[in-house]
């Protein structure tokens, strides 16, 4: 107890705006700074006794490496930048994701950080400017497009990169996606079961690689099955959810023989669900619907929707360790993981 009382004492003692560094715990541990740096290296010539007393006052006084100095000396930055779509916080994805990220980062030197943008600006903006600057070892991607130019220059200059989601472009690089084709065709059968036989669909942007997957599942679903399609619009999950409740207004005013809609996001299919109501229309009774949900919030939110789960915190997870493994020099045909509707993860290969 004495000893930690002196490690709290010696940290408080340090100057104000102060930062710790190795030099202080050597001073404070009464080691060598290169043995405090191989320490806290986890280096295999240096006792368990002696890390664990150099961790203790890391810990203490709250030391973290100089991310300049790391970079001088080894031309890395410990940096993995998630260059994260605004539309992801729309569809309520943000935080899961990167809980999964930082999951996977707290047992190494990596640090996270989200560079966000809007679908209204230049993707290639993020991308050129931390290519530009070298300011990540890792890059992640959200909103992946079937020809994306993102991916193309990320391989063209060789940094290591994954993404949430798949594209088209005949290039093998890592990435982590939902099986929305499944999703769709599993919703379709799903409606189906319950006697629907006029489906609509709020999809994701056709810009998107998971639209035509999305699209492809639901349209093979209604040749299977036996239904109909009663176009949605124009609106998207990408649209707020005030644009989607009033999509949906319209398309029950001008459809009333709609009886099932499949929902691409949780927060469009609270819109939907809203709107079906105001309508005057009773969801699990006139019109079923079912909803992708990252969490599970529509069974206490709204059981009348019929849900299937997308772990987006497993897609984290996911696509952290494929950067990293990239990083490491792992091939990128070994980097690629799809997850099914039914919570099982694969791996093309």
């Amino acid at each position: 107890m004495e000893s930690m009382k002196g490690i709290i004492q010696v940290g408080q003692g340090l100057a104000a705006g102060e930062r710790p560094t190795l030099k202080t715990i050597a001073f404070m541990t009464g080691l060598g700074v290169t043995t405090v740096s191989r320490a806290l290296k986890d280096a295999p010539d240096i006792g368990q006794e002696t890390k664990e007393r150099v961790r203790l006052v890391a810990t203490q006084i709250g030391y973290h490496p100089n991310r300049a100095g790391v970079r001088l000396r080894t031309g890395k930055t410990n940096v993995i930048s998630l260059i994260l779509n605004i539309d992801e916080e729309l569809m309520g994805l943000t935080s899961h994701i990167v809980y999964g990220i930082s999951e996977v980062l707290s047992a190494t030197n990596y640090h996270l950080i989200v560079t966000p943008y809007s679908r209204l600006k230049d993707p290639m903006d993020p991308v050129r400017y931390i290519l530009d600057t070298g300011s990540a070892d890792g890059v992640i991607l959200s909103s992946t497009q079937p020809d994306d130019p993102r991916v193309r220059l990320l391989l063209e200059r060789n940094l290591p990169f994954s993404t949430h989601g798949r594209t088209n472009l005949g290039l093998i690089h890592p990435y982590h996606d939902f099986d929305n084709e499944a999703y769709a065709y599993e919703a379709v059968r799903r409606l189906v079961e319950k006697g629907r036989r006029r489906l609509a669909i709020l999809e994701p942007s056709p810009q998107y690689t998971f639209y035509q997957h999305m699209n492809a599942g639901f349209h093979r679903g209604l040749r299977d099955f036996g239904a109909i399609e009663i176009p949605f619009g124009e609106s998207t999950i990408h649209d707020t959810m005030n644009d989607i409740h009033q999509a949906t207004m319209h398309l029950l005013k001008e459809a009333n023989e709609l009886d099932g809609i499949v929902a691409g996001s949780s927060a469009g299919a609270v819109a939907i669900a809203s709107a079906i109501e105001k309508s005057g229309r009773r969801l699990g009774g006139d019109i079923d619907m079912v909803s992708k949900q990252p969490a599970n919030l529509l069974h206490f939110m709204r059981p009348e929707i019929m849900t299937v789960d997308e772990d987006i915190r497993l897609a984290g997870r996911e696509l952290a360790k494929a950067v990293l493994a990239r990083i490491e020099g792992v091939p990128a045909d070994q980097l690629r993981s799809v997850s099914l509707p039914d919570g099982r993860l694969v791996y093309p290969g």
